[in-house]
């Protein structure tokens, strides 16, 4: 159990990155293409393992977190540009994910609607953030990893997937026709797009600030990404059997749970149901509690104490603001939108921030000057120019899909 305990912001960036989107993607995925395309979830996986750990080798390096290195070294449009984006960014993904949170004990408990739902899980998210601290949060995502993993890795193996063809989808990369965009989908919606930079604020709280951390840090998110990879693995197999017909709209992750129901029985749907809600309630309680720290960081560095490196001040005026933006406003989303295209719209608007992290994280680590021997190797940047390849084309893929 000793390194569980020890390996904490990986888990809780696990817990965070995986949401509806990544649920939906995998299993429209799934079911329409089996186990040929599962190398998507690991390819997926890999990149935002790639992303990540240059972030957190940046900020062990300089001891300044990413926001910080492009605010002091880049030219001012970049952070400028984000600060925009993330305020955008945030209210449609707190929209998406409260409507997301509703569909989910929504399919579970009936009793309520879908937006009443949401409200409730909006609220509750916000207690437990302002009462809570980093390490109350830590506690909390490992038992949602636990309970999440659990259930949908028990529900993959029930349904008795042809092995050999499991294997062969891992292994050997294929692209059936018209596969394209759902294989962009699965790839740019495992792991999370913004809510990456909350890494570097989590290993902050959990006292890793010095480049002697940095393999603590690969091996924390080296366990975050293989169960992410294993998650989305499990969601397209288990959705392997399903019409794909039926798995668009509010009734996706019952089409999954009847479909699991007809297979396995009555504990199949109900557990598979109470893994869809522990992943979207712990995608919401991440981004609750990590995003408000990104806001924080930029009011410090361009109004309070600019150009110096300081940890964020969870009580601070700017963290709590942020916190209850997150939380309420974006609930009007509700009842304007149907909940299902704040989901796609929550896919479209991450999507366009995923090739300009690539490409900071390209220049910048590769400055010696900056990072001193922690700059970029080979596989680095032969995985980086990968994914801004890919993350490029899943920009336009989506834009291209809903305009």
């Amino acid at each position: 159990m000793r390194p569980f305990r020890e390996y904490g912001p990986g888990i809780v960036i696990a817990a965070t990155g995986l949401g509806a989107g990544d649920l939906i993607a995998a299993s429209v995925a799934g079911a329409k293409y089996g186990t040929v395309i599962l190398w998507t979830a690991v390819l997926g996986a890999v990149m935002k393992f790639a992303l990540n750990e240059g972030l957190a080798r940046w900020q062990l390096a300089t001891d300044s977190t990413l926001l910080e290195g492009w605010v002091q070294r880049l030219p001012k449009l970049i952070s400028i540009y984000f600060f925009i984006y993330l305020l955008v960014w945030t209210f449609i993904v707190a929209g998406a994910l409260i409507a997301a949170s509703g569909l989910a004990a929504h399919a579970l408990l009936p009793v309520l609607s879908v937006e009443q739902w949401g409200v409730i899980h909006s609220l509750l998210a916000l207690v437990l953030v302002i009462l809570g601290h980093y390490a109350l949060l830590e506690r909390i995502m490992k038992v949602f990893i636990a309970l999440m993993f659990a259930v949908v890795l028990i529900c993959g193996v029930l349904v008795a997937p042809d092995f050999p063809g499991v294997l062969q989808g891992l292994l050997v990369p294929r692209v059936p026709d018209g596969a394209v965009l759902f294989i962009f989908a699965v790839v740019g919606g495992i792991g999370g797009s913004v809510t990456l930079l909350c890494y570097g604020y989590w290993i902050r709280e959990h006292g890793w600030t010095s480049p002697g951390d940095l393999k603590r840090s690969r091996k924390d998110l080296a366990i975050a990404y293989l169960l992410t990879g294993l998650f989305g693995v499990a969601i397209m197999i288990i959705a392997a059997g399903v019409n794909p017909e039926v798995l668009t709209g509010p009734g996706m992750a019952l089409s999954v749970a009847n479909y699991l129901e007809t297979v396995v029985g009555p504990v199949g749907k109900w557990c598979f149901l109470v893994g869809f809600w522990s992943a979207v309630f712990s995608s919401m309680l991440g981004v609750w509690q990590g995003v408000p720290y990104i806001f924080s960081d930029f009011i410090q560095q361009y109004i309070h104490q600019p150009g110096t490196p300081s940890a964020v001040n969870t009580r601070s005026l700017a963290y709590r603001g942020y916190l209850l933006y997150i939380a309420v406003p974006p609930m009007v989303l509700l009842l304007l939108i149907k909940p299902v295209w704040l989901v796609v719209i929550y896919a479209v608007a991450g999507a366009f921030f995923m090739p300009l992290l690539a490409v900071l994280l390209l220049y910048m680590n590769n400055r010696r000057s900056w990072v001193g021997g922690l700059c970029n190797g080979l596989t680095s940047n032969a995985v980086l120019l990968i994914s801004v390849v890919v993350f490029s084309l899943l920009l336009m893929t989506e834009i291209a899909e809903y305009l």
